[in-house]
């Protein structure tokens, strides 16, 4: 199979061929095109690779009645927004309702070969997070414990191996032991949710964590303007950072600093919840409660619009507005939520646009006023196609 198209980081036309399930070549197109015909060809890039989706389209991976036709049914949904590879992921909850959802996830893994081909692990966000006000967000207090290797263990065993991720706070006795053990696993552990000083931070690097969770959210509304877990976090060169850029979690500022210090090392997640992919207007959550979703896409609390209730807005998004605020190019910022997290992850698509690499492909254009925007037109994955605008 051929598809024209331009090349997401060059603008030039190409034909890239696949060929059982890879990219096979990748060349310039041998005709002369007019203006018009150049402006109907899409833009094709790397499928997008995201590390922490709590749930979109009504589906939410934390329900506690969670199926594996649900997470069938949010494979599917979630590649309308340009994604070929997720991490569904977990939150703090009760033992057996955290117990249910791996089970859930990894017999949809074991039933489908979709879900198999684009869950690429569990991300566990909890319970081993900081029980302070702001650090645990809105993470439910009474079920926040310290690391136990014990109940890790049961929740992988559940998966059937797939968790991936976890997200903690290295300020709990005895974390440095936890990650040492999940590492060995072959886990990423990622600093998040913390109120750890410096020094717990530190020894989590050295104990074996390599990435901070949206990194700047999660935290005291107030922090002593030095030291603090941002600074420490920012100045560990081992670790890489994910950030939410929707717009509404993180002041451009904060992102421009983020993304200096880290370069390729920050990275691009969504942190959708369930109502993300809904139409705007009132929700109920068992989480937050009654909640609003703007036209804009903001989510917030009914009774209180100065506070989020999580993310509602996918990858695309969040690509957009890095490049229409100038602080990354297109191609850039789509490598933040592509091939980098793919490259972190060590996932066969990290190498991206390429020969050789999976047929792994999302067909985009540039929508809105002066192109700021981004559509998907197709998302073509292990090279057949799985999304088609209609």
């Amino acid at each position: 199979m051929n598809i024209d198209a331009l090349h997401y980081r060059t603008g030039e036309p190409v034909r890239v061929t696949l060929q059982e399930g890879f990219i096979a070549a990748i060349e310039p197109l041998d005709t002369e095109l007019t203006l018009e015909e150049r402006a109907e060809l899409p833009m094709v890039a790397p499928g997008l690779v995201d590390l922490q989706i709590n749930g979109y389209g009504g589906y939410d991976f934390n329900h506690p009645a969670l199926g594996a036709e649900d997470v069938k049914k949010a494979v599917r949904a979630i590649w309308g927004e340009g994604v070929t590879g997720f991490y569904p992921t977990v939150i703090t909850g009760a033992p057996y309702t955290i117990l249910g959802a791996m089970r859930a996830i990894a017999r949809a893994c074991e039933e489908d070969e979709a879900s198999a081909a684009t869950i690429k692990g569990i991300h566990l966000e909890g319970p081993f997070l900081s029980p302070e006000d702001g650090p645990r967000g809105a993470h439910a207090l009474e079920h926040i414990r310290p690391p136990d290797t014990a109940l890790f263990d049961q929740w992988q065993e559940a998966s059937g191996g797939r968790i991936s991720i976890v997200t903690l706070s290295p300020e709990w006795e005895g974390s440095a032991e936890f990650i040492r053990h999940c590492v060995r696993w072959g886990v990423t552990i990622s600093i998040g949710h913390t109120s750890a000083d410096a020094a717990q931070i530190a020894g989590a690097v050295a104990a074996g964590a390599r990435l901070s969770t949206h990194l700047g959210n999660g935290a005291h509304a107030m922090l002593p303007r030095h030291p603090n877990y941002l600074w420490a976090q920012l100045a560990a060169d081992e670790l890489w950072c994910t950030l939410i850029a929707d717009g509404f979690h993180l002041p451009d500022e904060v992102l421009k600093v983020a993304m200096k210090v880290k370069g390729q090392r920050a990275l691009l997640v969504s942190d959708a919840v369930a109502l993300a992919g809904l139409a705007p207007g009132s929700y109920d959550t068992p989480v937050g409660g009654r909640v609003v979703l703007t036209p804009a896409g903001r989510l917030h609390l009914a009774g209180e619009p100065g506070l989020l209730a999580g993310s509602a807005q996918m990858l695309l998004r969040h690509i957009a507005r890095l490049s229409a605020a100038g602080l990354a190019s297109l191609p850039d910022a789509w490598d933040m939520a592509s091939v980098h997290p793919a490259g972190f992850m060590a996932l066969p698509a990290a190498p991206g646009l390429a020969a050789g690499a999976p047929a792994d492909l999302a067909l985009i254009r540039r929508t809105g006023p002066g192109g700021g925007g981004l559509a998907l037109t197709a998302l073509c994955q292990a090279g057949g196609w799985v999304y088609r605008r209609e």
